[in-house]
């Protein structure tokens, strides 16, 4: 593997895992400059971060970010996705109430399952690849759901409930925009 594609693959798998924004860019630098330094020595990239470059970026993630805060974070995005879904759609229909079948509910499950099958196995999804995943494996799923179940309502799910399931993102965001925007700027970030 080539330096860049040992960073592309560290980086996709810091992202899976939830690793914020400023310590990632912070890892990459670090990681960076040792693959540049074995270079120079002589030696390959596999000899910095060994024969399974997934194995060494899991190891370095949980070194650098303990597990309770992986779990706050990945929560915190969760409720910041399942917000934006039922607000989207609340925006799209022009209403301030959306009703939730079980087909639509299948059909989020259906992808976000695959989403992370993914994920962890071939890295970061490409726009495409996402579409392409929404028609293969959620639309067959949602058909069968509203085929076994019927078109019954579950639930109402009124718009005002959508920021307050996007509330808990908001530290992640806000810190994870100010590290990208530092970042181009050249501003060094704080641990």
């Amino acid at each position: 593997m080539t330096n860049e594609q040992v960073l592309a693959a560290c980086r996709s798998n810091w992202a899976y895992r939830g690793v914020p924004e400023a310590a990632m860019r912070e890892m990459l630098d670090e990681l960076s400059a040792h693959l540049e330094d074995a270079e120079a020595a002589g030696r390959t990239a596999q000899d910095v971060v060994g024969p399974d470059v997934r194995a060494f970026a899991a190891a370095w993630a949980r070194e650098r970010t303990p597990f309770a805060q992986r779990v706050l974070r990945t929560a915190g995005m969760a409720c910041f996705v399942l917000g934006c879904l039922p607000l989207l759609s609340c925006l799209i229909r022009w209403t301030t109430r959306l009703e939730v079948r079980a087909d639509h509910v299948a059909f989020w499950a259906a992808i976000g399952a695959a989403t992370i099958a993914w994920e962890l196995r071939r890295g970061t999804l490409r726009m495409y690849q996402g579409w392409l995943l929404a028609v293969v494996v959620g639309l067959p799923v949602m058909f069968l759901a509203r085929w076994l179940t019927g078109e019954g309502v579950l639930f109402t799910f009124p718009l005002w409930l959508a920021p307050l399931l996007m509330l808990p993102a908001a530290p992640y965001v806000l810190a994870d925009s100010r590290a990208r925007r530092n970042a181009g700027k050249g501003v060094p970030q704080a641990s």
